[in-house]
Parts: structure tokens; sequence; C-alpha cells
């Protein structure tokens, strides 16, 4: 779709060029901006010239994917990953249900910008302890797990002026044992339920709740937990929406038992790791 108020286009080439003015907006890849009219936008600044590296490792065995990588570009390194959690980001690059043409230009940090419930990147950060990297106005800079970045449907604590240059994922949760699963109303249709586990080393286990929630929400345990401790923390979500891929009764029971699956997958350490997507009743 035209853009027909913009009139401008910057391309940010160092990070003295990350000063929006009135009516600008950032643009990376922009599969959603460009997906409806924004009558309010009068320029772009194009993010892409900064060259960030796509992935790269960081110092202490951690990932940092830049904001500006695409989908296709973190599924393409995801297989070469010697990780335990290589094959979760696989998964949820697939998550994200676009043609090549979108997993060519919709960027990591646009979709945890975007901040909807079904964005796969929001689920993989929540998964694996991810930190936002936020530079703001006047050499500003923050970190933000995602677990808190996202408050409700495309809503998140983003302040005016402020972009997010990577997200960074910590050794521990790299190396930590994962699982998945996905469901959908159709075949082939975003998501609506998509529920993630990781066991650490030290038996530690996480549980993130995505897409069926308005926002994520992440399950700590000091150990795997059994079907009681498991059923009372799902108790405590109240977070559950409805629309047109779901209601919020339907999520949350469907979300149970996603959750026993992964649960179950964690708990068999002949179990290799699954890729559950399906469509379910």
């Amino acid at each position: 779709m035209d853009l027909t108020a913009v009139d401008s286009l910057r391309i940010a080439r160092t990070p003295g060029d990350l000063v929006l003015a009135p009516g600008e907006a950032w643009l990376a890849g922009g599969s959603w901006l460009f997906s409806e009219p924004q009558p309010e936008t009068t320029g772009l600044v194009d993010l892409m010239g900064l060259g960030w590296t796509p992935v790269e490792e960081l110092p202490g065995g951690g990932l940092r994917v830049a904001a500006t990588c695409t989908i296709a570009e973190l599924s393409a390194a995801a297989p070469s990953l010697a990780r335990a959690a290589a094959p979760l980001l696989e998964a949820c690059c697939r998550a994200l249900l676009g043609s090549f043409k979108v997993w060519n230009v919709a960027t990591v940090g646009g979709n945890l910008a975007n901040s909807l419930p079904a964005g796969p990147m929001i689920s993989l950060g929540v998964a694996l302890d991810g930190e936002l990297d936020v530079w703001g106005p006047d050499d500003a800079e923050r970190r933000i797990p995602v677990a808190d970045f996202v408050t409700g449907v495309n809503a998140n604590v983003l302040a005016p002026g402020e972009v997010i240059r990577a997200l960074d994922i910590p050794a521990h949760a790299l190396d930590a044992r994962p699982a998945m699963r996905k469901t959908s109303l159709l075949a082939i249709g975003r998501s609506s339920a998509l529920v993630t586990g990781r066991l650490d080393a030290d038996g530690a286990t996480t549980i993130g709740v995505t897409a069926a929630t308005s926002r994520p929400e992440v399950l700590r345990f000091a150990a795997l937990p059994d079907a009681d401790v498991l059923e009372a923390a799902l108790d405590g979500i109240g977070t559950w929406f409805d629309d047109p891929h779901g209601t919020a009764d339907w999520r949350e029971g469907i979300t149970r038992v996603l959750a026993r699956e992964v649960v179950a997958e964690l708990g068999d350490p002949d179990a290799a790791f699954v890729d559950g997507t399906a469509v379910r009743p």
C-alpha cells in the first residue's frame, strides 16, 4: 500500500541519525507499516542503512539478534548454531506464517515493536529470557526483558523516539532444553495459542504463554512442575482474550493442553524437540 502522506525518506547511517522529526516513523522491513494507511506519518527513517550484523555471538556465549535481522536471516542462521535451543529459533521463525516475500523483509525488531499477541519473536524472547537493547534520544540506552516489554495488544513500553537495537539471548538459555507447542484454527493461520518451555541445567523450568493472552505470561518453577502445580500456575493467568482467531475460554482450555504437552516433553530425556504445530478443535 502506498503511504500517500509521506514526503521524505532519510537513511540512518550512524546513531546520530536516530532522531525523529515530527511526523517521522522508523522503517525497517516495512511489512506492517505498508500494510495499512498511516495518515499521521509524513516521513520515514530507514534503519537498514545502519548495517547491523543480523546474528552474532556475544562474549560469554550469548547471542545478539539485530532488530534489523529479517525472519529469513534468523531462520537461516539457526541450523548453524550448535546450541540446544537452536531448534526453537527455527520453530519460532516458522510460526510467522507469511510468504517468502514477507520473510525476506519482516524484521525481528519490527515483530517485537508491533507487539501483537501472535508475534513469534515475542514468544522466542520470552522463552529464552531475552532482553532488548533499546536506544533513545540523546544517546540514552536501556535494557528491557522481553517478558516486560509488551503490555497489551499492539502496546509496549517504548517511549517516543526510542528504537530497538537488538534482542540479546543469554548463554544459559541457549544451552537449555526447549519445547514448543502452537495451535491455530486453520492449518495455515495466525497462532491462537503458543506455549514454550525451557528446562535449565539446574532443573529450573520456564513456561511461556503467548498468542492466547493479550501480553506474554511467564511461569517459572524451581523444578519441572507436576500437573497440580502447573494447573495452579495457569489458574493465575487473567489475560486471555477474544478475537477472530479464538475465544478467550477456548484459548485458555487449549493452552492448558499445550502446556501439559510441553512439560511432558521436557520431562522425557529421550524425547526429541517437536515443532508442535497443529490445528485443534
